[in-house]
């Protein structure tokens, strides 16, 4: 399809041509149990670490590949098996979340020009990460401005650094009797359904009258 040409209703219609059934939310379910064949993979691998001069270095990387021979203008034949994306995003943060740098590396992609949108990651420097931080990067990166695959990336890096460096300082601090106060309300109550205030996993953790103060 030529890059000009801008995918619409309209031609998704056209596409599918006039026998195609209109979509509809009262549709039945299609069957579960219907073989099927792989075609695409992606993986994506976080790692979280621990540095030696106090901070923290959480690597996600993301790897395309098909079951089948892909052609692309720049890179010509891409055998079945060989990655299409393979990108790695590292942020080096500090206890408080704070990015203290950024790095984006693009080893391959279908054109030669992915690489160029690199740099643009390293505004990420001075952001902290926490609430509103997925809204904001993806308000940074729209478009042209990033590169769809890295900006997916900040997802699961931030979770990441996240499960990496909240467990280890919250057992040293305790360990160094500079636990949270009863006033606080833990960082991980009420950020999912697990870990409802009101849920049981929570009231086995702390008592109702702890509870009650936050």
């Amino acid at each position: 399809m030529d890059s000009k040409v801008r995918f619409t209703p309209e031609l998704a219609a056209q596409v599918a041509g006039p026998d195609a059934p209109a979509t509809s939310a009262a549709q039945p379910r299609p069957a579960r149990d219907v073989p099927r064949r792989l075609t695409h993979t992606r993986e994506v691998v976080c790692r979280g670490y621990e540095r030696e001069d106090g901070l923290w270095e959480i690597e996600g990387s993301l790897l395309d590949t098909k079951t089948y021979p892909f052609h692309t203008v720049h890179r010509g034949h891409i055998p079945a098996g060989e990655g299409i994306h393979r990108m790695t995003l590292c942020l080096t943060v500090d206890n408080d979340l704070l990015i203290r740098d950024a790095r984006a590396l693009t080893e391959q992609s279908p054109y030669r020009v992915c690489s160029e949108v690199n740099a643009a990651y390293d505004a990420l420097v001075g952001l902290r990460i926490g609430p509103g931080f997925t809204r904001r990067v993806k308000e940074m990166f729209a478009g042209v401005k990033g590169c769809t695959h890295l900006t997916e990336l900040l997802g699961p890096v931030a979770t990441t650094a996240f499960q990496t460096i909240w467990p280890l300082l919250a057992e040293r601090r305790e360990a160094a009797g500079q636990g949270m106060s009863g006033e606080e309300k833990p960082p991980l109550v009420d950020g999912c359904h697990a870990l409802s205030r009101d849920g049981e996993i929570v009231a086995m953790r702390w008592p109702a009258e702890v509870r009650a103060r936050w």
